[in-house]
């Protein structure tokens, strides 16, 4: 008998729905949400099960290559795909949400999403947590200076922490009352500079050692930061047949609705990786800004913004770039600036 699961995940248990070739219910069950679990579960209950499918969630890397590992059919797609199936049912509950993940595996109706491997995981932690410092630094940074603001205290135009400091010496011979009570919250964004440095100063040594990351660092606007991210984001180019395909991964292409005589293109989908977008932009914002070098991509987003305006422009320049950056590793390549 042909079998289907579905594997509605949560952080302890895993409700679990297998059907047959018709769509009809052969089983449902409650397994914890570890991988020798559910292999065991699926070795004992249904040996010759097709295809088992699960979400994108926070366990679904662990659960996958567990899984993978220990003989199991397992499929991971992505989870906004699936919400639109998941939606058709009245109730919304564990036991149906497998149900339907069961129907789309029988099916074939989703799309599958590429997992990465272990070590590119590793990569993406370093980023998410330089990402988390970043954020928090910014936030205290703009704390701190709204509520200087409350006495007539300006920072003005900072953008280095010893210039913060200068600057904050300045202002507290004004006000030396205000000093004890800004320490705590000036000592806590010294110590995420010196993290975010230190991060940095990591994820750099690690872009050095990769190849590829060094090939990709030789484009245009191209850090540490922005290879490493690349190169965890795409992590195989051969998943795209055509370089330009890497910009949609990102969510840089625009979104379309056609029905009948209406055909309308909208903002970007900011679909995919929305940290590799992100370090896409911030790529495309430095080939038009401080790249002093010329090159034809900054010539061409420049003619871009005089009619498109500066943030239409980057965003295409991203794109471009996303493209680039994928033919230069495909093809084995350093970028040629003559």
């Amino acid at each position: 008998m042909t079998m289907y699961a579905g594997l509605d995940v949560s952080d302890k248990v895993t409700h679990i729905c297998v059907v047959d070739g018709e769509g009809v219910l052969l089983r449902r069950d409650v397994v914890a949400s570890d991988p020798d679990a559910l292999a065991k579960w699926f070795k004992r209950h249904c040996p010759g099960v097709v295809r088992v499918v699960l979400e994108t969630g926070p366990l679904s890397t662990f659960l996958y290559h567990g899984m993978t590992e220990r003989g199991c059919p397992v499929t991971c797609i992505c989870a906004r795909h699936a919400k639109r199936a998941l939606s058709a049912r009245v109730h919304k509950s564990d036991v149906n949400d497998a149900e339907s993940l069961a129907q789309l595996a029988r099916t074939g109706w989703f799309k599958a999403v590429h997992m990465k491997a272990g070590a590119t995981h590793i990569d993406r932690a370093a980023l998410k947590i330089r990402e988390q410092l970043v954020t928090a630094r910014n936030a205290m940074a703009n704390q701190l200076r709204g509520m200087l603001k409350l006495f007539g205290l300006r920072m003005g135009n900072v953008t280095t922490p010893g210039k913060r400091r200068e600057r904050l010496d300045a202002l507290f011979t004004q006000r030396p009352d205000l000093r004890c009570v800004f320490a705590s919250l000036i000592e806590s964004i010294e110590a995420l500079d010196g993290q975010i440095a230190r991060s940095g100063r990591l994820l750099a040594a690690r872009a050095e050692a990769d190849p590829v990351c060094q090939r990709l660092m030789s484009a245009p606007g191209v850090g540490p930061i922005t290879a490493l991210t690349f190169r965890s984001s795409i992590e195989d180019p051969g998943r795209f047949s055509r370089s330009s395909d890497a910009g949609a991964y990102a969510g840089l292409v625009p979104r379309r609705s056609q029905s009948g005589e209406r055909d309308y293109m909208g903002h970007i989908s900011k679909g995919g990786d929305a940290m590799l977008r992100s370090a896409l932009y911030e790529a495309a914002n430095s080939v038009m800004v401080r790249l002093k070098r010329r090159c034809a991509l900054q010539d061409w987003g420049r003619k871009l913004a005089e009619t498109k305006g500066p943030k239409r422009a980057k965003v295409a320049v991203a794109r471009k770039l996303a493209a680039l950056l994928h033919r230069l590793w495909q093809s084995d390549i350093d970028f040629c600036w003559d």
